[in-house]
């Protein structure tokens, strides 16, 4: 090779020339006319292209697989899952049109060639987490406004306070600091007349009319309405339905004032009768004292309508009784018919021909959709022990449940249902002088007009009040 020809040749380049390549010890040809020769088809391969097919989405022919002539594979020749034989995936365009005008192109498989699984199959397991998304349990959210807490914290502190009157008691009588005032307030407490002497010398207007009982009352929430003025020269004894689970409405509308009893009835001392043994609790007594709560005992509801008042025999006052009692309580349904147990409840009858009181009927709509219970159907042996308990121990326990304080489902606190307390027309009543006999013929009388105001106040502001269509008023026992 000539000085100017090895010149001109790029660094380590390959020789040309046959006679140079010889010396070197390198094939004849040299690559480039290896390349030559192949693309003028000298080697005697078919010139036809091979299609191969693919699960690629690359539009470029790929290179034949490596096949060696010792080794034949028997069936069809598999590349990335799909066979040979197995035409290829096509995609078609569409052209959709509007009733505008407008044109939308896209692209959709063919369903003849749509790529299929073949022998693969993907098994999972169960999905975490799915279990909460069908939980019957709802959480209230965090971001819920400070006027709500507060009336789930006052509902919640009546609902228990009870329970946290006991705790307290105990907890100072585990102090031996506190024995020598806890000793003779216990026996005070058991030998008080308070509760049943018609006197109220307990009763606080300022705790009465807190702002926080307006809390308790806006849960629900409730609200009073009259029927009718009552003068204020008569007395009176309210009959309160239903008693519901834990009475909240009278609660809410007798012993406070966050519902404007004053208001409404001027001139009128209202008093909530509970049962004697709540006054039996240590700390709890003096706080239901102070808010103007007494025995329903019938010494207790005879000494408040007859001492007291504007002429000191009880003029201006009343007395608000629940008349179905706890054996009402088991009838606490909600969206069911209303039951009141009133049949054969005359006492407080013949409690108002003794004193010259008149009866008021009082109605609240929703009190028994505060809480749901176990029905006596579905569990009759749970009844007859409760029943059991009440004939003992003069109460009975409803196994109730409602909403919790953080989640909307389970727990002791009444749902957030509207309470409509009504209150009917006086029922004049004509009192006996004292030592006469009561006619059970004028008992009979009262009775019928008392449950008749009562069905005309159900059947004047049942739909006004959301009643359920079907649901009837009905009497028992």
């Amino acid at each position: 090779m000539s000085t100017s020809a090895a010149a001109s040749l790029p660094p380590n380049s390959e020789p040309l020339q046959t006679q140079e390549r010889e010396q070197q010890h390198l094939p004849l040809d040299s690559s480039t006319k290896a390349m030559e020769k192949g693309s003028n088809n000298s080697s005697g391969l078919d010139d036809t292209p091979t299609q191969f097919v693919g699960k690629g989405e690359a539009d470029t022919q790929r290179s034949p697989p490596f096949s060696s002539p010792r080794h034949k594979k028997s069936g069809s020749l598999r590349l990335n899952g799909t066979s040979k034989e197995q035409k290829a995936p096509r995609l078609l365009v569409q052209d959709i049109c509007d009733k505008d005008g407008g044109r939308l192109t896209s692209l959709a498989w063919d369903d003849k060639s749509k790529p299929q699984r073949t022998q693969a199959e993907l098994v999972s397991g169960r999905r975490a987490g799915a279990g909460w998304d069908r939980s019957h349990i709802h959480f209230a959210p965090i971001s819920v406004p400070l006027k709500r807490r507060l009336q789930t914290l006052m509902v919640l502190g009546h609902t228990l306070s009870i329970a946290l009157f006991l705790t307290a008691f105990f907890l100072l009588c585990a102090i031996p600091l506190f024995w020598p005032l806890l000793f003779p307030y216990t026996v005070y407490v058991l030998l008080s007349s308070a509760p049943h002497s018609g006197t109220l010398s307990h009763r606080s207007p300022f705790l009465r009319s807190l702002p926080i009982w307006s809390l308790f009352a806006s849960y629900f929430p409730a609200r009073l309405h009259r029927s009718s003025r009552l003068e204020p020269t008569r007395k009176y004894i309210f009959g309160y339905h239903p008693h519901g689970i834990i009475s909240h409405g009278a609660f809410a509308t007798f012993a406070t004032e966050a519902c404007g009893f004053s208001a409404l009835f001027p001139g009128i001392t209202n008093t909530l009768l509970t049962l004697d043994s709540n006054f039996r609790v240590p700390f709890y007594r003096d706080y239901a004292l102070a808010m103007g709560l007494a025995s329903v005992s019938r010494e207790s509801c005879e000494n408040i309508l007859s001492k007291g008042g504007a002429n000191g025999e009880g003029m201006g006052r009343a007395i608000t009784i629940v008349i179905g009692g706890a054996r009402e309580s088991l009838d606490a349904q909600p969206h069911s018919h209303l039951r009141l147990v009133l049949k054969r409840r005359k006492g407080f009858v013949k409690l108002a021909i003794r004193t010259g009181a008149d009866l008021v009927p009082v109605l609240a709509f929703g009190e028994n959709e505060l809480y749901e219970q176990v029905t006596s159907d579905s569990h009759p042996l749970v009844h007859k022990f409760q029943l059991m308990v009440k004939k003992c121990m003069g109460f009975t326990i409803p196994l109730f449940h409602a909403r919790g304080v953080f989640n909307y489902d389970v727990g002791l606190m009444p749902y957030r249902k509207p309470l409509n307390v009504v209150v009917g027309r006086p029922v004049k009543v004509v009192q006996v002088r004292k030592g006469e006999k009561v006619d059970d013929a004028y008992v009979d009388e009262i009775h019928a007009a008392y449950v008749k105001e009562l069905e005309r106040i159900w059947e004047e502001w049942k739909e006004v009040f959301g009643v359920e269509k079907g649901v009837e008023l009905r009497f028992v026992e």
